[in-house]
């Protein structure tokens, strides 16, 4: 566990198979791919669309999220659910945020890594929030999904008011019963991603992006939310509260499709397609044509669209990654350019994320975090 990470610490440098890359070399390798390149928009059908009531379903909860998350942070050291600071024995605590870093670092390895750029608090913070998420995705994707019932799901909600509460049931929602307390989070995103899930047992398709929109903020877009009271606004920032919570929601929609995009043959052995079946009808595909593995040109031109919005997504999150707490600023950025890579990566499989899982490699991942360095060390010294 590397806690001694801090955006004030000098970053380390690699080592593989006995050598050790110089500084020098990494810093030019990272100067070299500063420019995150970001598609134009080729086509308005491939972004979000507003619903008849002109704000999609996602947005208005942020909306009601950023407004009682200020307010909760604004008042005293008191949280949104709290009436008192839960009493938990300090060496029980540890042995908790234990368990959900190695819980995160085992099932989440590239954002894994850039939450060992965190504080000490803040890396902790994030590990009991991502063990909390892993524990709610595996009720309905882990090896006992099967016999899960909505009635399973309601106790599982029911946990989660205990746990804001002050009312932790085993050692997992210990961690997070703490978090919650020194970071006054608010549990809306945590009861969405709940919703989530439930939408996870009804359906496994999705006619429209539309519809796969509000499963991704359901699924991915909430953990952007839970996040950014841990990582902190950058308290000179003019921006508002509300615009870094959508730049928040962006990144977590992002990483979502991005994870989609990287699973599809995974979740086709599972019979769930998480693709716009309207889209796929525009470049003449069925489903038959994912559940055969058949990588064709019409899938590849599908593919250039699909990562082209991904990476829309990203680029409305860089805005509100400057915004932040200046401590927080590489690690955020680690992930926007890691997770990016993940889609470069799947370009480099000539878009056969059918057959093949795209991935970074760890000397890659170096290169990338020294790139983030960078970025980030950049906005600050402009926003100074």
């Amino acid at each position: 566990m590397c806690s001694n990470f801090s955006l004030t610490a000098k970053p380390s440098i690699g080592e593989s198979r006995g050598k050790i890359w110089s500084l020098q070399v990494i810093n030019s390798a990272a100067r070299s791919e500063l420019n995150i390149n970001i598609p134009r928009e080729k086509n308005s059908i491939i972004f979000p669309r507003l619903s008849t009531q002109g704000m999609l379903q996602s947005d208005v909860h942020i909306c009601e999220i950023a407004e009682r998350q200020s307010l909760a942070n604004n008042l005293s050291d008191k949280g949104d659910a709290f009436r008192s600071k839960p009493q938990l024995d300090a060496m029980f605590l540890d042995e908790a945020y234990e368990r959900c870093r190695k819980i995160c670092a085992e099932y989440a390895k590239t954002y894994y890594l850039g939450t060992l750029l965190l504080t000490k608090e803040r890396q902790k913070a994030i590990w009991a929030v991502y063990a909390w998420c892993k524990r709610t995705d595996e009720l309905v994707d882990g090896p006992n999904a099967f016999c899960v019932s909505p009635a399973a799901l309601d106790r599982w909600e029911e946990r989660l008011q205990d746990i804001f509460n002050g009312h932790p049931n085993d050692i997992l929602d210990a961690a997070l019963t703490d978090t919650v307390s020194k970071f006054n989070l608010h549990n809306k995103p945590f009861r969405d991603m709940i919703k989530g899930m439930r939408m996870d047992t009804e359906k496994c398709r999705y006619a429209n992006f539309q519809e796969l929109y509000l499963y991704c903020y359901y699924a991915g877009g909430t953990v952007g939310l839970m996040s950014v009271p841990v990582m902190g606004m950058d308290p000179d920032s003019s921006a508002s509260a509300q615009s870094i919570y959508n730049a928040a929601l962006y990144l977590g929609i992002g990483n979502q499709l991005t994870n989609i995009l990287r699973d599809v043959g995974e979740d086709a052995s599972r019979g769930r397609i998480y693709l716009p079946q309207d889209e796929l009808a525009k470049f003449g595909l069925r489903d038959e044509d994912i559940f055969s593995r058949k990588v064709s040109d019409e899938w590849r031109e599908f593919m250039k669209e699909q990562i082209t919005r991904a990476r829309y997504f990203y680029k409305l999150a860089e805005e509100g990654a400057s915004e932040l707490d200046k401590a927080s600023r590489w690690p955020v950025w680690t992930v926007l350019i890691l997770y990016q890579k993940i889609l470069d990566a799947i370009q480099d499989n000539d878009y056969d994320n059918l057959t093949k899982r795209a991935y970074v490699g760890n000397i890659k991942k170096l290169f990338l975090v020294r790139q983030a360095y960078y970025r980030a060390q950049s906005i600050s010294t402009a926003t100074d």
